[in-house]
């Protein structure tokens, strides 16, 4: 276990620095600079200003310069926000992004289990063909058209919620449903299909032969072997949710890394884009690894090697 915890570990700093690099090449190579403007500087504040950000250097400078910076820790100053740098900014947003992915996991996870339980154990039958239509819809509809029609419905029509900010938990209900639910079709979908399959292995009328009621068939032997393919996609789904989605955060006007990542964007705020992407980097990378972890848990035959 210490030698695969070692070996993935390795693998991520692999990972997290070929995404640095590969960000800043991309970054340079688009047109334009970051204190591009309709209205040009003067010379002399244009200089000033390259100079103070290294930028008047050449690119192999500034990419060692910004290694420097991740080694320790420092991820640079925002060329937009002048009084903030990179690190202050995810700090402040991140915790904003990461509970609403949080409670977005927590929602698909929870309606997803119930969902394929339900639909496969009744397969064929309208619970089955409900939940599935139901799900089509989830993973067909946007963000932002979901997002739209509960403001819509829930806080203007119905005056239950409000339609935006971030200061009570009521604030999150609509956002997380908004988030969550198309990983929540999704996931049962695939829960389904992963169930149905097992439903029909030896192991399993084995099992009902003993005369082991369905429920134990089911939650004890079929469950935890059809989490498998459920545990594949957990990986990147617990990473984007984690770190928030920008359409949502837009809409329900949450204090997100989305704001902050879609400005910077648009304002060419290189070390801001780069800290974003190093952020959900790692998060992806530290999902996979706990993913792979709970492989050994639900199927005792997987090795971490």
């Amino acid at each position: 276990m210490a030698a695969f915890l070692f070996k993935r570990l390795v693998h991520g700093v692999i990972v997290l620095w070929v995404v640095a690099t590969l960000t800043f090449i991309l970054l340079r190579l688009a047109p334009g600079g970051p204190f591009d403007r309709e209205r040009r500087l003067p010379p002399e504040v244009l200089q000033n200003i390259e100079a103070k950000y290294h930028l008047n250097e050449s690119w192999i400078s500034q990419y060692l310069h910004y290694l420097h910076g991740l080694i320790r820790g420092d991820l640079g100053p925002s060329y937009k926000y002048l009084d903030r740098d990179v690190n202050e900014i995810i700090a402040d947003t991140l915790p904003a992004s990461a509970t609403l992915g949080g409670l977005a996991l927590l929602f698909a996870l929870s309606v997803s289990l119930a969902a394929g339980l339900t639909a496969a154990c009744y397969r064929d039958s309208w619970l089955d063909r409900g939940a599935m239509f139901l799900a089509t819809i989830g993973i067909s509809l946007p963000h932002f058209i979901l997002g739209a029609l509960l403001i819509w419905a829930v806080a203007l029509q119905l005056g239950w919620l409000q339609a935006g900010r971030w200061d009570q938990w009521s604030s999150a209900i609509l956002p997380t449903i908004t988030l969550g639910a198309a990983p929540a079709a999704y996931l049962a979908a695939l829960l389904r299909s992963s169930l149905i399959e097992t439903l029909g292995e030896d192991f399993i009328r084995t099992a009902r032969a003993k005369g082991l009621g369905e429920i134990t068939v089911v939650f004890k032997h079929a469950l935890r072997h059809s989490l498998i393919p459920t545990l594949t996609v957990m990986g990147p789904l617990t990473a984007a949710l984690l770190t928030g989605s920008f359409v949502v955060e837009y809409v329900f006007a949450i204090p997100g890394m989305g704001r902050f990542f879609i400005t910077a964007v648009t304002d060419r705020d290189y070390p801001l884009i780069m800290g974003v992407t190093l952020v959900y980097t790692a998060i992806l990378v530290s999902a996979n690894l706990i993913v792979d972890l709970l492989y050994t848990t639900v199927d005792p035959r997987i090795r971490t090697t």
